[in-house]
């Protein structure tokens, strides 16, 4: 009979610790439902999804003196009027690197201003306009479009891999298949008086 009492007096005393461990569930689940909401630029699964968007990409304020003459020159598709020299990161201390230069961009002109259209302003459309790759991996696509012309440009990344065909960012044309890609290069200022370090110039239009 006592036994019973205690029973009957006890559950009474139990129902604030009842509603103690339900609310710390609660909080707890909550908790872990703002542990998974990301900020708009991660790529976590809780992360927004972009929107297919357009952005204006404007000339180049750089751009080299191209005529219409240069572009119907089969001899000049083979220069680079955007950077005719070895910049300084490439093969530092070698006798043949203008050479090794120009063959490693010697479509330079063609892809950028003849088929493509480096010199001129255009409008950009995808989820990632601005970016050559997805910056979470995997597939990314675009379109530069220039009046009723429209160019269009697929990649897909994974890792150190990365496929891209088509009309790049800034309306250049490019093709790349690189299984083993190394990751950017930093370059270390030469003076540490000067304002800016040194920065590797986009990669060529035609990778092969």
């Amino acid at each position: 009979m006592s036994q019973v009492l205690t029973r009957k007096k006890f559950l009474p005393d139990c129902l604030p610790l009842r509603h103690l461990l339900l609310f710390a569930l609660s909080a707890l689940v909550a908790a872990n439902g703002v542990a998974m909401e990301c900020a708009p630029g991660c790529c976590c699964p809780a992360a927004p999804k972009p929107k297919w968007h357009s952005v204006v990409m404007p000339v180049r304020t750089n751009l080299p003196d191209i005529h219409f003459y240069n572009k119907i020159n089969p001899i000049w598709w083979f220069g680079n009027a955007d950077q005719p020299h070895a910049p300084d990161w490439y093969r530092p201390g070698s006798k043949l690197r203008d050479v090794a230069w120009h063959f490693r961009n010697f479509l330079a002109n063609f892809t950028n201003y003849v088929i493509g259209v480096g010199d001129k302003e255009s409008v950009r459309s995808g989820k990632y306009p601005t970016s050559i790759s997805n910056p979470c991996g995997g597939w990314n696509y675009a379109v530069t479009r220039r009046h009723i012309l429209y160019l269009p440009f697929i990649d897909y990344k994974r890792g150190r891999f990365e496929f891209y065909f088509g009309w790049r960012e800034r309306g250049n044309f490019g093709i790349k298949l690189n299984f083993r890609q190394a990751p950017p290069r930093q370059h270390k200022k030469t003076n540490s008086n000067s304002s800016s370090a040194v920065a590797r110039p986009p990669e060529p239009a035609l990778t092969r």
